[in-house]
């Protein structure tokens, strides 16, 4: 059984006295659902389901008054087997995102306080415009991602205490044994061909079988494109669509920087920009914005116009290549591919650790993958897939003084010097 971090979150939740309803949000085969119900069944006595996709009908409880008293009747009587015991139980309103009057009513239960109550759903920035009143001030809000790294070397019995010994390594700046770094370049490389999906994995786990790995991950990406043909409107079907497919197309381009032109000729922001939110509040793709100088706050650098693609589960990029692409990975011979994989990879981790994603450009001849805060600091951070780690940009920018230090994250053991520092890719989950 897979561990996941949030489950320390969800115990946390249930230990304040003042909680409201809780929200999660993430995209679709994250594992929300799995995690609640193990949640449920380990902390509380009483405990009932509501799913809004495999029972539409359950949508009918919240039609008329969202009086407490009056929804715990409708759940008590529509719902087989609800267990509703004031202060001993939990109500997980699931997919809620099929049920707008649903999250309205979070706001009464944040209030009443007799029950617990999470929600949770794969599309909750899709239909905002159903939703009659948002729970503003009601509602705490956790989102969800498939599994990081540090929950994908657990699942393959790396130990926590394994992992801060290699932490260790980061926070001095040494080496890392050279066993114990083979190891971990090997993991990691797995972990870019399997992604982080629970169910993929769980396969990956008792298998060790890339071809039963790749079949899951095609399905899951068939899933992700019946959701856009289903809850996408009208035009916006074709057009997430076409956007989606070609973000490995967009990545594999030097200058990595979201071109509508390659999704349409002659096409621009006006007609695709809504689809790329859409894909974006859906969990599907993480979005890198451009900035325009090195310096804190990162945000007000940052335009809103200018920007880079990345999957949200590199794994599913993998899956979304030619075959025989899991192999080339492990050799190491993904050609124009290869930089956009590592590349995407690190914003994966960077994403799912919190951090919003930016990238420095200028006259399109000079780019820094990304740029985060790091020590009190807009500290550059350059992703390098091949042996030659060279970094021709960064020294562009200290020669210029527009940067005192840096981070380049190659597949080479700790190194460097006063200004620039390398770790190893697998570092990036301690940056």
């Amino acid at each position: 059984m897979l561990k996941r971090k949030i489950e320390e979150k969800l115990i946390e939740w249930k230990k304040n006295k003042d909680k409201v309803c809780l929200m999660i949000k993430g995209a679709r085969q994250v594992g929300k659902t799995f995690i609640v119900n193990k949640f449920a069944k380990e902390n509380y006595k009483y405990y009932t389901y509501i799913n809004f996709i495999e029972n539409p009908e359950y949508s009918a409880i919240f039609e008329g008054n969202l009086n407490i008293d009056n929804l715990i009747k409708q759940i008590s009587i529509r719902v087989e087997g609800a267990q509703l015991e004031p202060y001993k139980s939990l109500i997980f309103l699931d997919e809620i995102q099929m049920c707008p009057k649903a999250r309205t009513a979070l706001k009464f239960f944040s209030i009443d306080k007799r029950f617990d109550v999470i929600a949770s759903g794969s599309l909750l920035g899709i239909n905002y415009k159903e939703v009659p009143s948002f729970p503003v001030g009601y509602v705490e809000h956790l989102e969800m991602f498939s599994l990081d790294f540090e929950e994908f070397l657990w699942a393959n019995n790396i130990s926590e205490k394994s992992i801060l010994d290699i932490k260790k390594y980061y926070e001095k700046k040494e080496k890392v044994p050279l066993a114990i770094h083979s190891k971990m370049m090997e993991l990691f490389k797995e972990y870019i061909i399997v992604g982080g999906m629970p169910r993929v994995v769980t396969e990956y786990i008792n298998t060790k079988d890339f071809s039963k790995v790749l079949k899951l991950q095609r399905s899951i990406i068939i899933d992700y494109e019946n959701d856009i043909a289903k809850y996408a409107d009208n035009l916006e079907k074709v057009r997430a669509k076409a956007c989606f497919d070609s973000i490995p197309k967009q990545l594999a381009k030097e200058y990595k920087k979201f071109q509508y032109s390659v999704v349409e000729k002659k096409s621009t922001a006006k007609k695709y920009s809504s689809s790329i939110k859409w894909l974006k509040d859906a969990g599907i793709i993480n979005i890198c914005h451009n900035i325009t100088n090195i310096e804190l706050p990162l945000e007000g650098n940052a335009k809103d116009d200018c920007f880079k693609i990345y999957m949200a589960d590199t794994g599913l990029l993998m899956a979304m290549l030619e075959d025989g692409s899991q192999e080339d990975i492990i050799d190491g011979n993904l050609g124009i591919y290869k930089g956009a994989i590592f590349e995407n990879i690190i914003a994966d981790i960077f994403a799912k650790s919190g951090k919003k994603l930016y990238y420095y450009e200028r006259d399109s001849k000079l780019e820094i993958d990304f740029v985060i805060r790091y020590n009190r600091k807009a500290v550059p951070v350059e992703v390098k897939s091949a042996d030659n780690t060279k970094a021709k940009s960064l020294e562009s920018l200290f020669s210029k003084n527009l940067i005192s230090f840096a981070i380049k994250l190659s597949s080479k053991n700790v190194s460097g010097t006063e200004k620039i520092v390398s770790f190893p890719l697998y570092m990036a989950m301690f940056i």
